[in-house]
């Protein structure tokens, strides 16, 4: 291990370990069966494993980076207490001894550093029971740009002694935790939403022509679906996705040298005082190069509606 670590490597190596104490809060909420789920809005769940992971996770980067800014999804504040055993100081050493990239190798926790964090993506299918689709999120940007991030599976080999997997990855050093697998060559397989679809998420999947449509929960599982070969590519011509859906699994899979942008092929910004929600929708493609020419497939006619949406927001 290095003697000093970079602030970036220091934040993902207590995340992995973080993200993994919050996988066990899952699993043991899961275990007593009392999820006391409450409704948030339209389709917007949240249950007692959200919450609890959220608090561990939050609790836990603010004691270890007291100067870093912690953007959770469930917004619980700031005045609540955790167990002492929620909160994890310890560090995975297989970050610590990687060489932190140049470009940030300076970086403070007061710069425009940020972390973004899911507690639990893939809350509609968790309440089903559909625990596979579930992941944790844990993403970091820096001056706006998705850099590296944490997806954990809290139920990836759940009957297993010791269930769970964890994938992390910084743009410019790499991914670890999952092999990369090119999807098939002779059919054009679709990812998107199983419990958030309207009319303009199935046209614009309808206008790839896929040979087959897998739709499941949760942006950082679709995401993994492009990453281990079993999609081209994840279709979401909406508003509704949020930043925390999407930082950790961008910056893995541009490691990975795929692509994730907004439908129009624009970068996703990550600023803490900016609007949350990715307006014009998610785009993320197996591999940079093909990425151009699936953004052109989301019909124009979408397109505009994505974008005159986006400008009836911001005038309210």
């Amino acid at each position: 291990m290095h003697k000093n670590p970079a602030l970036i490597l220091r934040i993902l190596s207590s995340s992995v370990c973080i993200s993994e104490k919050a996988g066990s809060i899952i699993r043991e909420i899961i275990r007593k069966g009392n999820l006391n789920t409450i409704d948030k809005g339209f389709n917007d769940l949240q249950t007692e494993a959200d919450r609890s992971s959220e608090k561990c996770i939050v609790k836990s980067l603010e004691k270890k980076f007291p100067k870093l800014t912690v953007i959770g999804e469930e917004d619980l504040g700031v005045n609540y207490e955790v167990p002492v055993d929620w909160i994890v100081t310890k560090q995975d050493e297989t970050v610590l001894v990687q060489e932190c990239p140049l470009e940030y190798q300076n970086l403070k926790e007061e710069d425009d550093v940020v972390v973004w964090v899911d507690p639990l993506d893939g809350t509609s299918e968790f309440t089903q029971g559909l625990h596979d689709h579930v992941t944790i999120l844990i993403g970091l940007s820096v001056n706006g740009k998705a850099i590296g991030g944490v997806i954990h599976q809290p139920f990836f080999n759940y009957n297993q002694p010791q269930p769970g997997r964890t994938i992390w990855g910084l743009i410019g050093l790499g991914a670890f935790g999952i092999q990369p697998k090119i999807p098939p060559l002779d059919k054009l397989i679709v990812t998107t939403t199983r419990s958030h679809s309207n009319e303009t998420i199935n046209k614009s999947v309808e206008a790839f022509r896929p040979d087959f449509v897998l739709r499941c929960g949760g942006a950082g599982n679709k995401v993994l679906q492009v990453l281990e070969g079993n999609a081209h590519a994840y279709v979401f011509a909406s508003r509704g996705c949020k930043k925390w859906d999407t930082c950790a699994p961008e910056a893995i899979l541009h490691s990975f040298g795929g692509r994730l942008t907004d439908c129009l092929g624009n970068n996703l910004i990550y600023k803490k005082n900016d609007n949350f929600t990715n307006e014009l929708g998610v785009l993320a493609s197996y591999s940079r190069d093909v990425h151009e020419k699936y953004c052109t497939f989301i019909p124009t006619e979408i397109k505009g509606q994505l974008i005159e949406k986006a400008k009836s927001f911001f005038k309210c």
